[in-house]
């Protein structure tokens, strides 16, 4: 049982105090009764919410595929930059979302967009190794050496990368599979063997692949499937 002002606001299509006057105008009904309390307390999943009525579309959870463009920051805002909700509708940008672990600024690709926060961090705990998947092209000639040291475990300056995936697809140009996250990770992999990364796309997190209909800065709803992939 949550707040009804709660639930509405939650769709991003008002805000609490707007829903605080649609309910003492009487245009907010549950379950066919107009209700009398924008605090009163409803179950979402099993009563039917009406405003003028038409049904919320409540959901408790929302989850979007965005393919990022580059020059825009993994972050919920920034004062200076644009980040990846400034890519949305003001009423996603209402929801609570984050984006799911972070690409560069200049990196773009696959990034999933939630407020389940339990899903959150188990795709990104250590201990969960969800595979992530990257195109990149570099400066200098790939060597099948290369492949063997990532499988080795590149020695950084400040850590020890896991055994990671290297698939040379050109002289210039790899898939690079790797069961972490950390700071400019991929980049810094490739820069250990002498290779400066000169794109970077992310285009598989998990069983979550990128969509190739969506044009770069465009987002759409995770399909059931794909979200079933995800949740395991």
């Amino acid at each position: 049982m949550e707040r009804l002002d709660k639930i509405i606001s939650a769709t991003g299509k008002y805000t609490r105090r707007e829903v605080k006057a649609l309910v003492r105008q009487g245009r907010v009904a549950v379950d066919g009764v107009p209700a009398d309390a924008p605090e009163k307390k409803v179950d979402p999943e099993a009563m039917e919410i009406l405003v003028d009525g038409v049904p919320i579309g409540y959901e408790k959870f929302t989850y979007l595929m965005l393919h990022k463009p580059a020059g825009v920051l993994s972050a919920v805002e920034d004062s200076r930059q644009k980040t990846v909700l400034d890519l949305l509708p003001p009423e996603m940008k209402k929801r609570g979302l984050s984006p799911v672990g972070r690409l560069d600024k200049d990196t773009e690709g696959l990034l999933l967009l939630t407020n389940d926060g339990e899903l959150t961090h188990r795709l990104l705990s250590p201990k969960s190794h969800v595979d992530k998947v990257y195109y990149a092209r570099v400066e200098g000639c790939l060597e099948p050496e290369d492949a063997d040291a990532f499988a080795a475990g590149i020695q950084l300056s400040d850590f020890t990368c896991l055994p990671a995936g290297l698939e040379l697809l050109s002289d210039s140009e790899c898939l690079v599979t790797v069961h972490e996250g950390k700071f400019h990770q991929v980049k810094r992999m490739l820069a250990a063997r002498g290779k400066n990364v000169t794109y970077l796309k992310r285009l598989r997190m998990g069983s979550l692949e990128l969509d190739k209909m969506l044009e770069k800065g465009q987002f759409r709803p995770l399909s059931a499937e794909e979200l079933r992939g995800l949740k395991g």
